[in-house]
């Protein structure tokens, strides 16, 4: 019999995963590859190139089994920044560096079949309510913070997409003259409250070198400059989101990326600092997302599946 796939990829700023998915939905095999640096230059010449190894990757086995042939669909590539999805177009990315390039095209012309291209963090929703924590719940706000910090909002069941700056709470500014930002303002509250900032800002401030895990943990065991870097950037993540709920009407606010890790170090503050904020509103719940590292690349695959009517 005949196995159909679609891969789905998803480019972040300093790893790329992908997932290679059934049109049954079955998840045959996943990787992880870093992000090449300067990735937007060369008119996507290196993304063509990285997304051709990624496929080439998942589909050798499958390829390889004589009783049973594998055929390549389609593929979903995501990224993060300002994307025009329609016209498969990456508008602007802070952290790869690229503007107006063509992603469809760059991809399409090393892979050999259709490629549909999605913002990262919406793909991420798009999987957790499919096959996540946001299964069952039709208002969801969804808010991974990794390298740098975006959103992604279901309404009534539909994710809102809007112009290509949807979701892109990170570049708001809540500090005025607070820490520069890859945008190249300063205070965005990716700056202060990404996995990626709530790290280096502690290093500057100590000259010691961690990641945001390790700020979690030394917050928790009382480290007053940890506790203080910590605290401003949850104070600064409930400040945007708590309008955002309030006007949409959120049930559930799903907390995913690398950050998530910190557990009850993050989510007991972060729904504290939360309900102060939208208070009499109601029960807004603030969980951790289920799929990890993958929800973006399954959300891709979604979208490949969704090019050839599965």
């Amino acid at each position: 019999m005949k196995r159909e796939a679609v891969v789905g990829i998803d480019v972040g700023g300093t790893r790329t995963k992908a997932s290679l998915v059934t049109v049954d939905g079955e998840v045959l095999a996943e990787t992880v590859t870093p992000t090449p640096s300067g990735l937007g230059d060369r008119d996507g010449e290196r993304l063509g190139d990285l997304a051709a190894h990624v496929v080439a990757e998942l589909v050798a086995d499958l390829v390889a089994q004589p009783a049973e042939p594998a055929t390549l669909l389609a593929v979903g590539v995501v990224v993060p920044g300002l994307v025009d999805e329609a016209a498969g177009i990456g508008v602007w990315s802070a952290n790869l560096g690229w503007r107006d390039l063509d992603l469809r095209s760059a991809v399409a012309a090393r892979v050999d079949v259709p490629v549909a291209v999605g913002h990262d963090v919406r793909a991420g929703l798009l999987a957790e309510h499919r096959l996540g924590a946001a299964r069952a719940v039709a208002n969801v706000l969804f808010v991974p913070l990794g390298t740098g910090l975006a959103s992604a909002l279901l309404t009534g069941g539909e994710l809102v997409t809007g112009a290509p700056w949807a979701g892109e709470i990170g570049h708001v500014v809540v500090v005025p003259d607070g820490p520069p930002c890859g945008c190249g303002r300063r205070g965005c509250l990716e700056a202060v409250a990404s996995a990626g900032a709530i790290g280096r800002r502690w290093s500057e401030a100590t000259g010691l070198t961690g990641d945001a895990e390790e700020v979690a943990r030394r917050a928790a065991a009382g480290e007053p400059e940890a506790q203080r870097v910590w605290t401003e950037a949850i104070d600064a993540l409930a400040s945007v989101l708590a309008p955002v709920v309030a006007a949409a009407g959120t049930e559930l606010v799903l907390v995913g990326g690398g950050l998530v890790h910190a557990g009850d170090a993050l989510l007991v503050p972060l729904r504290a600092a939360l309900a102060d904020r939208v208070g009499h509103l109601g029960d807004v719940a603030v969980e951790a997302a289920a799929l990890g590292d993958r929800a973006g690349s399954l959300g891709a695959a979604s979208l490949a599946l969704g090019l050839v009517g599965r």
